[in-house]
């Protein structure tokens, strides 16, 4: 029975003891969770009402965003919108997306390449009105899973939106309106001609835009003429158009296609058969040869253009393209026109088909400044060898990077540590290795065995200073192979690089040892005008200031006057140029299967510097069975060098190198400060140069074709000698300024160099050129530093690498070994790029074999 109270004075008295800690009133449990339901209640209604928040804030922004939306224009919506470059001076010198292309109708676009390209793209795009909320949903999860932009949900409207009037970029802003004007313009056009502003706008490659201007540029066709497979390969282009361009990249474009036709399959558009039978088609079936493809009109530098690109693509930029970007570049004007003014001059090449890729960086930023990426070299027209030449030895250019560098880096051996130039084999084998010469010097400084470019004291160098540290050096230069071999030591084993990589490099040398890589992109500007990135890289110390001078000092002597001084001719006069010359070679197989004489190279390298620009030369063939035979041909390199070098510094400041604190010269050798035995008198860094006579000025040099003789003459200093050499051969040492030769059956181009001496003093080298004929009736005969017969042990055959499917053999590199490709191995046409040889997969020192000597001089 309930407690009754008295009166209500007494309750009220009685509920505030309770209140006070007195004895609680008996409740039911559902008077309990009373509380709890109202805490439920509260919790449910701030989240509700923070949702409303949201909801109505998100609304605002969004509608704030869809009225500060660009309207939409049929012009912008059809046409691709234009990228602009600029060089290092802020101006425009090539806009991308004005380039002719081939419009075409919805209803001529054939039904099978709709199919192809909505599999692949867009395969709800006939359901979705601008947004596929089925497709976000599946992107959200998998963004949710693997991180922000892990997949996009980009429907082909929301595609065409962004490349017609947004910036790259995945801001909320851009993803409102790009939302927006997608519903819009679903609303505006139909899905036909939404699809055929895609069809014909969309970046397939380089510089090609639409997928009807791409038929014609790889097949040659009209659309209506293709067949499954290439329809397949065009469709899966756009996701990343240069890696998937079938002419350079056939094995990737191949794997791509069989994507969109497993696509295909899934989305029931081509049935099981129809796609096994597409599979089974090779990439390049039916691609136009190169003597039939289309050439793009021409535009400024397009040799500094295709690098550009790349570099687009190597950082996901490539795609931006289609949405307007400004690309700053380092592209200096002048360098370029000069560079391409050399190598588009037939009066400086020996013959017709020797080819050339040269590139120039700025030593002190890593700034590319020009690009020869072959002779005559236009869009689309042909491989760029400064860039793309990464499968052909770079012979003794290797040694500074591989041997001396390291060397003096870890071991800090001085310019005059000696080695001894013996009889030695690669480790663990009976394989001889060779000097150039076939001769012994026996004990040699360091300096000595680099300017006359000695091969076996730079392999025990590379094995004194150790592969771990080897590796640990070039590493400072973005390079990390798996394994070096001995071979590597003189440019003859797994590690190979282009122009750009060497010169980029051997900046580095000429920057007190600061690497920066080579690049040819300052920034991206997006089209709003905010939106930048930035594609200068850090620099890094790749090496020590007293590495990088003591390896420059003793490079100046390569270019200099000493005798066996392997690159005299690419000397300039009045400038401070350091360099190394770099030369391949074939084994004795291989000269007669391709029936060339002895003695002849597959390449010839160039590499130098300046305090103001770094220059990487290669010259050879097309084809690595066209071997360089004369002298003419072999000193190319360094002839090319000397031109573009002298007229790029021109007016322009290039101070000498300045010896660093850490380095100490005696005499004319260089120690590192605190490690010789016996302290040497230090001199001033720039004695030398003081006391250096002047070369020979107006050096002039005239074929006269009726005695069949060259005349030359030049200007001297009083009481001088000199020494007159042709193509690196001395020919007669006169008091006079004036001299002839006669000239040998069969030359087609003579280098006449000229050294005066006086008092024990020697100049730099005044040289000239002069073109005989284009005609020879009898090679001429190799000078005396050309290799001696080959040996006559036969070259031994490693296992076939699997990973390429490729026999391999033993390569030449112009230093007595390497590895080359099975001799009756065809061209590569559709790639453009010389025939090349695949690196020996041996063991630890083990090295490829080979039965030529180096010829490097």
């Amino acid at each position: 029975m309930d407690k009754r109270y008295n009166s209500r004075e007494e309750r009220k008295r009685m509920e505030n003891e309770q209140r006070k800690g007195g004895k609680r009133k008996p409740s039911s449990k559902g008077k309990k969770d009373k509380p709890k339901k109202s805490w439920l209640k509260k919790i449910f209604l701030t989240i509700v009402t923070l949702g409303l928040i949201g909801i109505l804030l998100g609304g605002g922004v969004f509608a704030y965003y869809a009225v500060t939306a660009p309207k939409l224009d049929e012009e912008t919506l059809k046409d691709p919108v234009s990228s602009k470059f600029y060089d290092i001076n802020g101006k425009e010198f090539y806009t991308m997306g004005t380039e002719e292309r081939e419009h075409v109708e919805f209803e001529d676009i054939p039904q099978e390449m709709i199919n192809a390209i909505l599999s692949t793209e867009d395969s709800r795009f006939y359901k979705h009105h601008g947004i596929d909320f089925y497709r976000l949903g599946g992107a959200v999860v998998a963004n949710l899973r693997d991180g922000f932009g892990a997949q996009g949900a980009s429907t082909l409207t929301q595609q065409v939106i962004k490349n017609s009037f947004l910036n790259n970029g995945k801001t909320l802003k851009r993803k409102a309106q790009e939302a927006y004007l997608s519903v819009q313009l679903e609303r505006e056009y139909s899905k036909d001609e939404i699809f055929e502003m895609y069809f014909n706008k969309v970046l397939m490659s380089g510089r090609t835009y639409g997928f009807g201007t791409a038929a014609k540029k790889f097949y040659g066709k009209d659309l209506d003429q293709l067949t499954l497979p290439q329809m397949a390969l065009l469709a899966g282009m756009p996701q990343s158009p240069n890696n998937y361009n079938p002419f350079t990249n056939p094995d990737l474009a191949e794997k791509r296609r069989n994507t969109v036709l497993k696509l295909m399959y899934n989305n029931k558009k081509i049935s099981k058969e129809e796609m096994d039978k597409a599979m089974k088609v090779s990439a390049k079936t039916g691609l136009l040869p190169k003597d039939k493809r289309i050439s793009q009109s021409s535009s400024k530098y397009d040799a500094f253009v295709d690098v550009v690109l790349k570099e687009l693509a190597e950082n996901n930029d490539e795609k931006a393209l289609e949405e307007g970007v400004s690309v700053y570049t380092t592209l200096d004007p002048e360098a370029q026109k000069v560079v391409e003014k050399t190598i588009n001059n037939d009066a400086n090449f020996p013959t017709k088909k020797i080819q050339t890729g040269i590139s120039v960086v700025n030593t002190q930023n890593g700034e590319i400044s020009a690009i020869g990426g072959a002779r005559d070299y236009g869009p689309e027209r042909g491989f760029n060898y400064a860039q793309a030449l990464k499968t052909r030895q770079p012979g003794s250019t290797m040694k500074p990077i591989m041997d001396f560098g390291p060397a003096i880096e870890y071991l800090k051996w001085n310019t005059a540590h000696t080695l001894v130039d013996e009889p030695m084999t690669y480790s663990g084998t009976s394989q001889q290795i060779n000097n150039f010469d076939h001769q012994f010097k026996g004990s040699i400084t360091m300096r000595e065995a680099l300017y006359n470019s000695r091969n076996i004291p730079s392999i025990k160098a590379f094995k004194e200073v150790g592969v771990p540290k080897v590796k640990e050096f070039i590493k400072g230069f973005g390079l990390e192979p798996k394994e070096l071999y001995e071979s590597d030591a003189i440019g003859g084993g797994s590690v190979n690089l282009s122009p750009i990589d060497m010169a980029g490099i051997y900046a580095s040398f000429g920057n007190n040892g600061i690497y920066i890589k080579p690049h040819s992109i300052k920034k991206i500007v997006y089209r709003d005008g905010n939106t930048v990135k930035t594609y200068t890289p850090e620099p890094k110390a790749a090496m020590s200031d007293y590495t990088a001078y003591m390896v420059t000092d003793m490079l100046r002597d390569v270019v200099g006057s000493k005798p066996g001084a392997s690159g005299s001719l690419a000397n300039v006069y009045g400038l401070d140029v350091a360099g190394k010359t770099g030369t391949t070679n074939y084994t004795g197989e291989q000269l007669r299967e391709y029936g060339l004489p002895d003695g002849a190279v597959p390449d010839s390298w160039f590499a130098g510097y300046t305090s103001r620009y770094s220059m990487s030369v290669w010259t050879g063939y097309s084809s690595r069975k066209d071997g360089i035979s004369s002298p003419a041909e072999r000193q190319l390199a360094q002839n090319l060098f000397r031109i573009i070098m002298s007229q790029i510094s021109q007016g322009k400041n290039t101070p000498a190198f300045k010896q660093p604190n850490s380095v100490i010269r005696s005499g004319s050798e260089l120690y590192v400060r605190g490690t010789q035995v016996a302290a040497p008198p230090e001199e001033k860094p720039d004695k030398e140069e003081e006391e250096k006579l002047d070369a020979p000025t107006g050096l002039s040099a005239t074929y006269n074709e009726g005695s069949n003789s060259v005349s030359l003459s030049w200007n001297g200093t009083s009481g001088a000698s000199y020494r007159v050499a042709v193509n690196g051969k001395t020919i007669t040492t006169t008091d006079s300024t004036s001299a002839s030769y006669s000239v040998p059956a069969g030359s087609t181009s003579l280098t006449f160099t000229v050294i005066a001496t006086k008092d024990g003093k020697t100049s730099s080298a005044a040289s000239a050129t002069v073109r005989i004929s284009e005609e020879t009736t009898e090679p001429e005969k190799p000078e005396t530093e050309e290799p001696d017969q080959p040996e006559t042990e036969k070259p031994t055959t490693p296992e076939e690498k699997p990973e390429t499917e490729k026999p391999t053999t033993p390569n030449g590199n112009g230093n007595g070994n390497g590895t080359t490709t099975k001799p009756n191995e065809p061209d590569k046409p559709e790639t453009d790029e010389p025939e090349t040889d695949e690196p020996v997969d041996t063991q630890g020192t083990k090295p490829p074999v080979s039965n030529k000597p180096e010829s490097d001089q």
